[in-house]
């Protein structure tokens, strides 16, 4: 009889932590990477990696981001991360930023693909002192529309969380799975969309941008709705296709910094 065959599982933690004078704190373990490439900007930029070249079942994943007070920084992934077909537990990625007071960061992360039979959990949890401005972007593709792939069987339980002095200011949970897919074209939920995403800004004054954002909502197959409460603002999109939506919230990034994009993005 042979023997169960117990496949090797990616693992990795990657830990940043920055204040005016620069870099306080780096280290990184297994899978997971942090750069820092030379700026120009007015900011630093973050780059955090997955060495391993995508997750799939068992895999661990943890990004750590810390910014201290009047510290502003930019962080985002090398490339779109990939979560192949999982036949056991789910893979598990978890992201940790936290911004001292009167400290700016802007999470742009690039596109998740999901793959048919993929099984995700991931977490992005934020810790905001008062007087901190954050925002975040996540953006979730089904297959890749140029190879004709679908996705028809799927895990995925995506939750946001951000803090504000201890109190939760935005508590935003995401699920898909086999049985929401199968009823993607309902209006109540993807209504056909390959490309989902969800913007947040979390800043003094944010509900001020609401205009503005609004009025960037020009991509023709981007579906998208923005609302505000004081203080934040929440803006969630889906497109057919991963293009479009990456040109609209590109858009929407540089409504609401003076900076560029990341230069990862623009590769």
């Amino acid at each position: 009889m042979l023997d169960a065959v117990h496949m090797q599982r990616s693992a990795g933690v990657a830990r940043v932590s920055l204040d005016r004078g620069g870099l306080v704190g780096l280290s990184q373990s297994g899978s997971a990477k942090a750069l820092l490439p030379r700026s120009h900007g007015p900011a630093p930029e973050i780059v955090f990696l997955n060495t391993s070249g995508g997750l799939t079942s068992g895999d661990r994943l943890e990004y750590h981001l810390d910014l201290g007070p009047a510290t502003r920084a930019t962080a985002t992934t090398q490339t779109a991360e990939r979560a192949y077909r999982a036949d056991d537990l789910p893979a598990a990625v978890q992201v940790a930023l936290k911004v001292g007071a009167g400290g700016m960061l802007d999470w742009l992360p690039q596109e998740a693909i999901l793959f048919d039979g993929a099984k995700l959990d991931r977490e992005t949890v934020v810790e905001l002192a008062e007087g901190a401005s954050f925002l975040g972007l996540e953006t979730i593709v089904l297959g890749r529309a140029a190879m004709g792939e679908t996705v028809a069987r799927l895990h995925l339980n995506d939750l946001r969380v951000i803090r504000r002095a201890g109190r939760v200011e935005v508590f935003d949970p995401f699920r898909l799975d086999d049985s929401s897919l199968a009823r993607a074209g309902a209006p109540a939920l993807l209504q056909g969309a390959r490309a989902v995403a969800v913007l947040i800004l979390s800043a003094p004054d944010a509900e001020h941008q609401l205009p503005a954002l609004r009025a960037a909502l020009t991509e023709p197959e981007v579906t998208a709705a923005a609302s505000a409460l004081p203080g934040r603002v929440i803006l969630r999109a889906h497109a057919p296709d991963a293009w479009p939506l990456r040109r609209q919230m590109a858009r929407l990034i540089e409504t609401l910094r003076p900076d560029a994009l990341p230069r990862v993005w623009q590769s």
